[in-house]
């Protein structure tokens, strides 16, 4: 089997890359999971950022706003439009102001205008300094699914679940042979390419060091994100509590839930693979953890009373992988990287959904550089 292009990984940036990719070319898609978005782009928040998110990072920002309209176009009927969505200014340990945060609304943008007094009166005044509501949405994780398994299949994209590439091998010319084995049978084939997108996310390492390739310095937090049912107050409505250590409310649509994440609690460790350091080992958490559900709600109700009253259902337990810087500046950008071994091995890691179009650019430089 010959293919121009081997597209490692299932998820939102896997399944962008090889719908771009197969205007021109011959393309492979393989994923280990049943299904494509299986794992971390299901397994998250449902936002669709506008940009509001990110206060602490203009460029993220300014993305954000560019990205998300040919988001919403592209994806429309994954798109759930029938939620109020609010940002709340903390007024202790927030990294920023209401007025802070109305300047930089305005400065990359984004519509903000102060919340109706009914839902200011939801949170304590004395620990919330503003309200403000915006205009942002959240998509359904399995109608995407069912829309990029449509246009792959009319792409000519040849998709192969319960697959997982274990190794990458090249000849002397550079010319790649992908060793995948079959999940349910653990019969190996074999297959060849011009190039291979390396789109597993938090295993990006772990194919790199298969192959005997350069590994990445990466960041990873075992993260759980609460599934809750909420009271009448809260239902359908979105709310985030900005800017430090604080939480989030956002519905889930494929279950037609709500999901709580809370910036101290939802990750309960991290870990760094620094090859610079130490050989990378893969570590696989035992999901599921002990579930802090329990804290996330005390702390959230601090803010939002009407939380006492959410109801738990489940978590989702799923691995984040972060650039190490972004821990800093709280910026979410593409890493885009060729093998200095071999430039046909190229490893992709994205932060958010609708960044998925700044694909479009690096794949066309790598198209001029190979030219």
């Amino acid at each position: 089997m010959h293919y121009d292009a081997i597209i490692v990984g299932g998820g939102i940036y896997g399944c962008f890359i090889a719908l771009r990719l197969a205007q021109t070319r011959r393309v492979m898609l393989i994923e280990r999971e049943p299904h494509l978005l299986a794992r971390a782009s299901y397994h998250n928040q449902a936002r669709v950022h506008g940009g509001y998110h990110y206060p602490r990072s203009l460029l993220t920002a300014l993305r954000s706003r560019t990205n998300a309209p040919r988001f919403l176009h592209l994806f429309k009927e994954a798109i759930c439009c029938e939620f109020e969505h609010y940002y709340a200014i903390g007024r202790r340990r927030s990294n920023v102001t209401a007025q802070q945060f109305v300047q930089f609304c305005r400065r990359i943008g984004a519509d903000i205008a102060p919340a109706p007094s009914a839902v200011e009166r939801l949170f304590r005044e004395d620990l919330i300094e503003a309200v403000f509501g915006v205009r942002e949405f959240v998509f359904d994780a399995l109608k995407l699914r069912d829309c990029l398994e449509v246009r792959l299949r009319e792409a000519g994209v040849e998709v192969c679940t319960r697959r997982e590439v274990l190794r990458i091998d090249s000849d002397a010319n550079g010319y790649l042979l992908a060793r995948i084995r079959d999940v349910a049978s653990q019969s190996m084939v074999e297959a060849g390419c011009t190039t291979l997108y390396n789109c597993t996310y938090s295993r990006l390492n772990e194919l790199l060091a298969r192959s005997g390739l350069e590994t990445l310095r990466l960041t990873h937090e075992a993260t759980e994100t609460a599934l809750v049912e909420v009271p009448a107050a809260l239902q359908g409505r979105c709310v985030t509590v900005m800017c430090g250590p604080f939480f989030s409310l956002v519905p889930f649509p494929p279950l037609n839930l709500v999901a709580l994440t809370h910036v101290t609690y939802t990750p309960h460790y991290a870990w760094t693979e620094d090859p610079g350091k130490t050989h990378v080992a893969p570590h696989v958490p035992t999901f599921p953890l002990p579930s802090r559900f329990d804290r996330m709600q005390r702390d959230a109700a601090r803010y939002l009373p009407a939380l006492h009253a959410c109801t738990y259902t489940r978590s989702l337990w799923e691995v984040k992988t972060l650039l190490p810087q972004s821990s800093v500046n709280d910026s979410r950008p593409i890493l885009f990287r060729r093998d200095r071994s071999n430039a046909n091995v190229v490893s992709v890691l994205g932060g958010k959904v609708d960044n998925i179009f700044d694909l479009e650019e690096l794949l066309g430089d790598a198209d001029r550089s190979a030219a």
